[in-house]
């Protein structure tokens, strides 16, 4: 027989890994609620164009990492690598431009064909936020916020810092680029052969390259930040300024970028030295021109995505859940009555576990390794008296009480 594994870069979420998961996804999905951000949910996948439109035909994602198909219908489809695409294309296929500002959280699987690695999967998981129709930097400064929130709630924040850089508007984008054109042209020899295809298409993209000989040339490269016009200054100055304000301590990044010509403004990522070559735990920014290059109106917007792997990595356990309360018959004969009783404690919001087989002794070692709180146990003189006893799993102590009493009681005892 053939011993069955997931594929190479997916993994199985057991109900611990996906604990931890539910908890970073419920965290945040409850902290954007208070920013008031409404949770959408696009498809898995969409036209391959959604992505190879918005990535650009230069991104390792578009070029190496998308999971591209034809439907039987001949269409080209594409499982999503990311969420930003999706959200904004929703926006446009909705009409949602009659009901700006729209702020939306959301979360879900994602795929790319990458090498699997810590905190990296080829299926992975993110949540994510969108901020959209907002052209001033009172939404990045909110969008920021907010993750900054979520990282705190976590408890994760102590493990991050948060860089930030300004990409400019249009102007000083096209002055930096002719710039660092001309840089990368001066050492175009030594670097990689994917550097040297990205200088003639994006020399941005340059400054994210992870070859340590294109990293050496790099750090000589000039800073953007000195061919910011004064718009683009005023905005970045605004957005730091509104952080200080709030609390939210921040390094500047100079190498910190976005390749892609809609973006603008304000890049910024949340970094941890604690999980390895993964550094980014939430990374964002403003993508004014996205959605206009997408087909619809020109409007402006700006985001985040955050992996959960990695996030329930640096979070580790979770609180923990109520324990339950474990309902152990005395004979099979008093199982259905057992099953009668947890149903009834199930609907008065008491978490009940239940063992199937067993006699009472196997029952009750079952509770204990399940973690229940105590033990209902059914025997039949009790019954006659309308009564059941209660065993403390903890203390062992036990008292049989009115069957008309149990749940008041539980709610006395364990709440």
């Amino acid at each position: 027989m053939t011993n069955l594994q997931p594929v190479r870069g997916t993994h199985d979420l057991l109900p611990e890994d996906h604990k931890r998961h539910h908890h970073v996804k419920k965290l945040a999905r409850k902290t954007s609620e208070l920013y008031g951000f409404d949770e959408v949910a696009t498809p898995i996948f969409e036209f391959t164009e959604v992505f190879a439109r918005t990535l650009g035909d230069t991104s390792d994602i578009v070029t190496k990492e998308m999971y591209t198909f034809e439907t039987k219908g001949g269409e080209s489809v594409t499982l999503r690598p990311e969420g930003t695409a999706g959200v904004a294309r929703a926006f446009i296929s909705n009409g949602l431009a009659q009901h700006v500002p729209v702020k939306a959280f959301y979360t879900g699987p994602m795929f790319r064909h990458e090498r699997p690695q810590k905190g990296r999967q080829r299926q992975f998981h993110q949540i994510g936020v969108e901020l959209i129709g907002v052209e001033g930097p009172q939404a990045d400064i909110e969008v920021i916020a907010l993750g900054y929130h979520i990282l705190k709630d976590l408890g994760v924040l102590e493990s991050t810092t948060l860089e930030i850089n300004s990409l400019g508007d249009t102007q000083s984008r096209a002055a930096f680029r002719a710039v660092l054109t001309e840089y990368f042209e001066s050492h175009s020899s030594s670097l990689s052969a994917d550097s040297r295809n990205r200088l003639a298409k994006n020399p941005l993209r340059i400054l994210d390259s992870k070859d340590d000989g294109d990293r050496k040339i790099v750090a000589g490269a000039p800073d953007f930040a000195e061919h910011l016009n004064d718009v683009s200054k005023g905005f970045i100055d605004t957005v730091q300024q509104g952080l200080t304000d709030l609390g939210i301590s921040y390094q500047r990044n100079p190498k910190l970028v976005r390749g892609l010509d809609y973006y603008c403004h304000t890049a910024f990522e949340f970094t941890t030295t604690e999980l390895g070559a993964q550094s980014a735990v939430l990374a964002g920014g403003r993508y004014d021109g996205l959605i206009e290059q997408m087909g619809g109106p020109s409007t402006p917007g700006v985001g985040w995505a955050a992996g959960i792997e990695r996030l329930s990595m640096l979070a580790g356990d979770p609180p923990a859940l109520d324990r339950p309360i474990s309902v152990v018959p005395v004979s099979a004969d008093l199982s259905g009555k057992a099953q009668e009783l947890a149903q009834s404690l199930r609907n008065a919001g008491v978490s009940v576990e239940f063992s199937f087989t067993g006699n009472m002794k196997r029952r009750l070692k079952r509770a204990d390794k399940n973690n229940a709180r105590a033990a209902l146990i059914l025997g039949e003189d009790e019954l006659k008296d309308d009564k059941i006893m209660l065993r403390d799993l903890d203390s062992g102590e036990q008292e049989a009480i009115p069957l008309n009493t149990v749940v008041e009681t539980l709610q006395r005892i364990y709440s």
